[in-house]
């Protein structure tokens, strides 16, 4: 966004303008404090050479760019903390890391650090930071590109990358970007598999393999009206390609050797359409926002076994599925002001999402004809109509004290075809309290309550195979929106010229989570179970080691400690919520050499989640070692910035453990499934332990702009 677009969004923007500081330190990163706001100016980030708005935004002390939930529930209100401009970043197919990736950094102005709570957009809190661009008429075009190749062990990465371009067309500014996220890993190993007494069954050498390319062209385009009228349009289409193998030879003593293959491969298409249109009416502003995605990805798993003795016939499954997913959002927004600085709006929201899927199951029988296996809830679709009314409320209490306050509910009603359908309806409140307090002027508190209902993942509605393992799910037609109490406490503390610490603590009550639920003796579903419990604290800091003498010297730490609560829907027993995060931290050194164009660094990041549940399995993932790198950059390369890194110092490895319960049958052939299934509450039938190791990787980054 760039020209009048800016000057519109600018002049409409909860945000006061502020002349550029001219006395700055270019080589100081201590922001200066205006109205409540911490301010860096551009020219600050000048040792970094950034070339993007991204660039210089992931060098402010203490702050993380936060993309909100990913599976947010329709557009709803403001939960990214980022704006640009003092305004919201329309679209879902877009994120603040994406979207600050195509603003070139000789179009930024300065950055504001602000308490959300503070501000007339309803839904933020904590810590926001507002890009403000510089206006400007020229008709010129002006653009970015990087370029991402990697090298490993398990293959060569030659194609990600992404390149923007911008500039003005017509009265208004439009740009235009392509990018592929790809993708070429891989991991090999041994494992063992063993009984439940520990004796070893057989042995596996696996080579696993994966690929995947993202393609995307995107474009957007900004008109501001002479009125104050701001239009923005964005449009985006994109191909996913996704290519998995696990090749494995297995032995056994006394038994002929086995060849094991699984594959799985993906060919989705997806579009997404955008656009709103905002402008004065009355004595406020009116937004209204649309939005269409549709997405088609056909999908086939395939596991097959082949034994070296040439006697024994060949097993295999395949699993295909088809699945088409929409949504449709219409939505409209109106704020006003009144007297005392008062801050009044009212959101009204209707969408309509949808799953369509097809599922066909097809098992090898031993004259080596494919045939199909009855599945009696995989061919179904989905639907959920819903309607949301918030009201927002916003005021200062006091000189150094806001308050922010939401209230409305949201109706929906969602139903399923096929043999197994049923259709329900929900009316579920909704809303949040926020304060900020800034009790020093280097210290902002801010304190948020929000209830919230979550969005379901239609897939768990339809049957689904896991030819690997030879699980799946039934399918549960009874599937309610879960819903949320959350409080969290923030508190940000400026450190002058040593940096930035933001403590965050927050608490979840949650009410019809989403767990797996026996469906019959032998089935079991993604379903709901009535409570569940989760805290944690939130760290992010960023030290500055110029006061030691160490210019251009930074450490960033960021990392996060959470417990999770409830009871197994099996065994009566507390426990954590499955694939919950236990643990996370990230770490990073950066010197900028003074005097130069060279940079140099280190880094370290590790995580922990909990072991993943089902009724009949237990499945624990964990990594030998955190993941290190080091890099060194130069900053004018021929005109380019040029990192080159080096990961995985420490050797990380994936160790993956499944403990599967139930009676084996005789002699196994293929222990998934010569083995009667039962529940984890009852004896072990097998337990499968593997290490895999991926090696080095090295990773070269080169980025300019024009």
């Amino acid at each position: 966004m760039t020209g009048i677009a800016m000057a519109a969004v600018i002049a409409s923007s909860p945000f006061p303008v502020a002349a550029q500081s001219q006395t700055a330190s270019l080589s100081s990163m201590q922001p200066r404090t205006e109205s409540g706001r911490q301010i860096y100016d551009a020219g600050q980030f000048s040792r970094f050479n950034p070339r993007t708005a991204l660039d210089m935004v992931r060098q402010v002390p203490g702050f993380t760019i936060d993309t909100g939930d990913s599976d947010e529930r329709g557009l709803g209100q403001a939960d990214e903390n980022v704006l640009i401009n003092g305004a919201r970043i329309s679209g879902k197919n877009i994120d603040a890391f994406t979207f600050l990736g195509r603003i070139s950094a000789a179009n930024v102005l300065r950055l504001e650090i602000v308490d959300g709570a503070t501000l007339s957009i309803s839904g933020l809190s904590g810590q926001v930071l507002n890009l403000v661009t510089n206006v400007s008429e020229s008709s010129g075009l002006s653009g970015n590109f990087k370029w991402e190749p990697q090298w490993r062990r398990a293959g060569n990465n030659w194609l990600d990358g992404e390149a923007s371009i911008s500039g003005k067309l017509g009265k208004g500014d439009f740009t235009l970007s392509i990018e592929n996220d790809a993708a070429r890993n891989g991991v090999e190993g041994p494992e063992q598999i063993t009984d439940r007494f520990g004796n070893l069954l057989f042995e596996r050498d696996e080579i696993s393999r994966y690929r995947q390319d993202q393609p995307k062209l995107s474009g957007s385009y900004s008109l501001a009206g002479d009125g104050g009228s701001i239009f923005n349009a964005n449009a985006a289409y994109q191909l996913y390609r996704k290519r998995e193998t696990v090749a494995t030879d297995r032995t056994q003593v006394g038994q002929s050797d086995i060849f094991e293959l699984y594959s799985s491969r993906e060919n989705e298409w997806n579009a997404e359409f955008s656009a709103d249109y905002e402008f004065g009416l009355g004595g406020g502003r009116l937004k209204l926002i649309g939005l269409q995605r549709f997405e088609h990805s056909p999908v086939t798993d395939f596991f097959g076994q082949t034994s070296s003795d040439g006697v024994t016939p060949a097993r295999g499954s395949r699993f295909d599925r088809v699945t088409d997913e929409g949504e449709s959002i219409l939505r409209a927004e109106y704020g006003w002001k009144t007297a005392g600085g008062t801050d009044w709006g009212i959101s009204i929201e209707g969408a309509y999402n949808f799953l369509d899927n097809e599922g066909a199951l097809e098992v090898l029988d031993p004259q080596g004809v494919y045939q199909p296996v009855v599945l009696t809830n995989a061919d179904s679709k989905v639907t959920e109509y819903r309607g949301e009314v918030v009201g927002s409320y916003g005021r200062p209490l006091l000189e150094n004290l806001s308050l922010q306050a939401t209230l409305g509910g949201e109706y929906s009603k969602i139903s399923q075809s096929g043999a197994a359908g049923e259709s329900r309806s929900f009316i579920r409140p909704k809303g949040s309290v926020s304060l900020a307090w800034r009790p020093q002027p280097d210290l902002d508190i801010s304190l948020k309550v929000e209830r919230s209902v979550g969005q379901l993942n239609f897939f768990d509605f339809v049957q689904s195979v896991d030819v690997s393992q030879n699980s799946g799910n039934a399918g549960n037609p009874g599937l309610v929106p879960p819903q949320s109490w959350r409080a969290e406490l923030e508190a940000t503390q400026k450190l002058g010229p040593w940096g930035s610490l933001t403590v965050n603590i927050y608490g979840e009550k949650f009410s019809d989570i989403v767990d797996s639920i026996p469906i019959t003796a032998t089935t079991e579903a993604r379903g709901n179970l009535d409570s569940a419990t989760s805290y944690g604290v939130e760290m992010v800091t960023s030290i500055l080691f110029d006061p030691i003498g160490w210019t251009g010297a930074k450490l960033d730490f960021e990392g996060e400690v959470r417990r999770s609560s409830l009871r197994d829907p099996l065994t009566g027993i507390y426990r954590r919520i499955s694939d919950d995060k236990i643990y996370s931290y990230e770490a990073t050194l950066r010197h900028d050499i003074p005097g130069s164009n060279w940079a140099w660094g280190a880094g370290v990041e590790e995580s922990r989640y909990s072991d993943f549940l089902r009724l009949d399995q237990i499945t624990r993932f964990r990594t030998g070692a955190p993941y290190s790198w080091i890099f060194v950059e130069h900053k004018n390369v021929l005109g380019l910035t040029v990192q080159a890194n080096l990961g995985n110092l420490f050797g990380r490895a994936e160790n993956f453990t499944r403990t599967a319960y139930g009676d084996l049958l005789g002699q196994p052939g293929d222990l998934d499934r010569d083995f009667i299934r039962g529940r984890r509450n009852g004896p072990i039938a097998f337990v499968e332990d593997r290490s895999r190791e991926f090696g080095l990787i090295y990773r070269l980054t080169v980025s300019g702009s024009f």
